[in-house]
């Protein structure tokens, strides 16, 4: 039987148990939650980053913000409030949309 030992989804273990297995579980701690959480995102990151194709790609980023959301629950925030510290940040600097990539930043004087 492997071991897992990681976060999963609230719905994980009664899928598992309709396949006719046995999950063993544990309910964390807030700080253990939040540590847990933590790794979620670091894998799932990981996740996207070796998609092979925009389908997994797609199934990975939606991942990373289902944990994104869960983090700023822990944090005792919401998403609507990540949304908006999100839309005051592209209003205020821009999104990425338009590919700029900073090379540099020269100074005035000709030192």
């Amino acid at each position: 039987m492997p071991a897992y030992n990681k976060l999963v989804r609230d719905r994980i273990p009664a899928i598992i148990k309709q396949q006719g297995k046995h999950p063993a579980t544990i309910v964390l701690t807030h700080n253990e939650y939040e540590h847990e959480l933590r790794n979620k995102l670091n894998e799932e990151v990981e996740e996207y980053l070796t998609a092979s194709t925009t389908e997994e790609a797609l199934e990975e980023l939606a991942d990373i913000i289902e944990v994104v959301y869960a983090l700023a629950t822990a944090h005792g925030s919401s998403a609507e409030q990540v949304e908006q510290i999100r839309a005051n940040k592209l209003a205020e600097r821009g999104g990425f949309h338009d590919r700029v990539f900073l090379e540099r930043v020269d100074n005035d004087n000709n030192d």
